[in-house]
């Protein structure tokens, strides 16, 4: 079977696009790699796509490598995870999360199913710029210089604190040093 899926995006370019044909024995990992190689990003984040419900709810993860095990799904590695393993029927959605810090993601769905086959996953149509990997190099990078001392979170938030509400009653009593904390 052939698998035809289409990613798009709510952020930057209106006409983002990218659709994929892939056989459904691909695995998540070949997808993934088509995904990067498209949009021209980095394999340097922790990426994860997941299945989601008509109302974008997310639901099983298929993680890029094994992470601790959520008790409400099994452990999915993209590597060792078939298309066909979760992607099922023709509407089905699932997101492919490229930022994971921000948890920002493009929105995928299951368009076509087709039989034949092919090897992998290719990339049959691209419209649109891809918005950028990383929401904000710019504020990493000032935290990273700042050592993240110092940093401004806004007058928001400076008007709500004041360390005088701060009750420091029993944290005088803390010690790091005697190893008593563990």
């Amino acid at each position: 079977m052939i698998y035809k899926l289409t990613f798009s995006c709510e952020e930057g370019d209106p006409n983002f696009r990218r659709v994929f044909e892939a056989d459904a024995d691909a695995t998540f990992l070949d997808l993934h790699n088509a995904i990067l190689k498209s949009v021209d990003y980095p394999d340097d984040q922790m990426t994860s796509f997941y299945m989601c419900n008509d109302d974008w709810e997310k639901g099983q993860e298929v993680t890029l490598v094994e992470m601790d095990s959520n008790f409400e799904y099994d452990n999915m590695v993209m590597n060792d995870t078939r298309l066909s393993d979760l992607l099922e029927e023709q509407g089905q959605r699932l997101i492919y999360v490229f930022d994971p810090m921000f948890e920002r993601y493009f929105f995928g769905s299951l368009k076509e199913i087709k039989a034949g086959s092919m090897n992998g996953v290719e990339c049959v149509e691209s419209k649109g710029k891809a918005p950028k990997q990383l929401k904000s190099d710019d504020s990493m990078a000032a935290i990273n210089a700042k050592g993240g001392d110092d940093l401004d979170f806004g007058d928001e938030f400076r008007d709500e604190l004041d360390l005088g509400d701060i009750d420091m009653e029993g944290f005088q009593d803390l010690s790091f040093e005697d190893g008593s904390m563990f």
